[in-house]
């Protein structure tokens, strides 16, 4: 690896015996992207998380029964991926699993099982047995998509003293205080969003002040204002989609930008990267592009903030596009490396 190399892991849908777990390279100044190594983790290893040093990747397997969390030691070298060990995950169908920025602790969200969980990580990496376990309650108004609770993410506050949930299946983002000495999580606070949203994923701005939610069921970004004790205040609600779009749609990812300055978010059906501008606490839509392929299920902008990498499922590839700083617009770069079904994309 050079030091312009970044590594970055790719997460899957696929069968048992397959490969479904990829590590590239990606050149920082170019922004070309070269297939590395993959490994077989187990049916659908669909969301990677990382270690904070790089050195370890965690996969979500859906097993029949309880979830897995394989963990692999990754060769910062040479992408080389191995095994290292695997604990089940606390609940069924695991969807999105993330660790803390002191890594000692990693959390898991189940999609169908309707619980988060929390897993100690040891001093080499490995991962322990779930010390907590929490289901969750409730309903709301969708009838096939929201008769019960379905926590679609788990997202670690950026002072570590919160996680958040957005869970599809009630309408609400639920914040857990993390006790570390006990290894537990407790319900602090809980905000709805309108009912029939269904909140999926969460990111956070630069300040760690301001959080951003994916609602996939109504293809809509809400902005909320983060308060000290974890609770959140609903600021504005913007479409992913232009009036005139008349399709299926079912929005997915969001980030933003390391400058602050734009938040991006996928759209599934209109296969779209949309850019949204923050000016004064506002969210104007400012840019849509083709995500290169077909349904953006994931997306992530580099650390520069120069790139962004779109895994498109039913394409099979994983697309990248440079960021015109000063507009927030995509441009592709003509790059793109060949997965089957990639679902997440994560920098190591």
């Amino acid at each position: 690896m050079t030091p312009e190399t970044r590594l970055a892991a790719i997460g899957t849908y696929s069968s048992t015996s397959a490969d479904g777990v990829y590590t590239v390279a990606v050149d920082s100044e170019t922004g070309s992207i070269e297939l590395l190594d993959s490994a077989v983790a187990g049916p659908d290893p669909t969301f990677v998380a990382p270690h904070p040093n790089g050195e370890y990747l965690y996969a979500a397997v859906r097993e029949e029964g309880e979830g897995v969390i394989k963990v692999f030691g990754v060769n910062r070298d040479t992408g080389v991926l191995r095994e290292v060990n695997a604990a089940q995950s606390g609940a069924f169908s695991p969807c999105h699993c993330s660790v803390d920025s002191t890594g000692r602790f990693l959390f898991v969200a189940h999609y169908f099982g309707g619980a988060i969980s929390m897993l100690p990580i040891d001093d080499d990496g490995t991962i322990e047995s779930p010390t907590t376990v929490v289901n969750h309650r409730g309903s709301s108004v969708h009838d096939e998509r929201q008769n019960s609770p379905h926590p679609h993410s788990i997202t670690p506050g950026p002072d570590d003293q919160f996680v958040y949930v957005a869970d599809l299946g009630t309408d609400q983002i639920i914040t857990y205080r993390i006790d570390r000495d006990q290894r537990t999580l407790e319900r602090c606070a809980e905000t709805n969003v309108e009912p029939g949203s269904g909140p999926r994923h969460i990111a956070f701005g630069p300040n760690g002040d301001q959080l951003y939610v994916i609602n996939e069921l109504d293809s809509t970004v809400t902005r909320f204002d983060r308060r000290s004790d974890g609770s959140l205040v609903a600021q504005v609600t913007v479409s992913t989609l232009p009036n005139e779009f008349y399709g299926q749609n079912k929005s997915a990812e969001i980030a933003v930008h390391p400058s602050g300055r734009y938040v991006f978010a996928s759209n599934r059906g209109q296969d779209a990267i949309v850019t949204f501008a923050i000016d004064d606490g506002r969210l104007e839509r400012v840019d849509v592009s083709s995500s290169g392929g077909e349904w953006p299920w994931h997306f992530a902008v580099d650390p520069n903030g120069d790139f962004l990498f779109a895994a498109n499922r039913y394409s099979d590839d994983v697309t990248g596009f440079r960021i015109d700083g000063e507009t927030g617009s995509l441009v592709p770069t003509g790059e793109h490396v060949s997965i089957p079904e990639p679902v997440c994309f994560q920098w190591l």
